[in-house]
């Protein structure tokens, strides 16, 4: 099992920027990429960045140049930069946990955090 706790989303006029945070706990080890999700009202929920254990990283084409996925292993907590925020960023972010155990995948998520980007 593993318990994901995210902080940081609030409200912010366009053009502005936003850190979320995520901490993870629990079977720590069976982590093999931690990401970024978003819901949007209306909307299905998508990618936005990922993370491997190796520090590798992914980004969708919307959010690249603008967010950055960052990881401290030593707090167990992976991080979202967001810059440049734009309105079309509103939505509920939520941290995922991809972890394999004994060969079966499992993924956890988050609670979500409310990002909302005024015009």
């Amino acid at each position: 099992q593993v318990q994901l706790v995210e902080s940081g989303g609030g409200l912010v006029q366009a053009g502005g920027s936003l850190r979320l945070s995520c901490a993870a706990s629990g079977s720590i080890f069976s982590i093999s990429a931690l990401g970024w999700y978003r819901q949007a009202p209306g909307k299905q929920r998508e990618l936005v960045a990922t993370i491997t254990s190796g520090g590798s990283t992914n980004y969708v084409d919307f959010v690249k140049g603008r967010f950055t996925i960052s990881r401290d292993n030593a707090k167990n907590t992976v991080y979202l930069q967001m810059n440049s925020l734009k309105p079309e960023d509103t939505a509920v972010y939520y941290c995922n946990a991809a972890t394999v155990v004994a060969g079966i995948g499992v993924n956890y998520w988050g609670q979500g955090t409310q990002v909302t980007v005024s015009s």
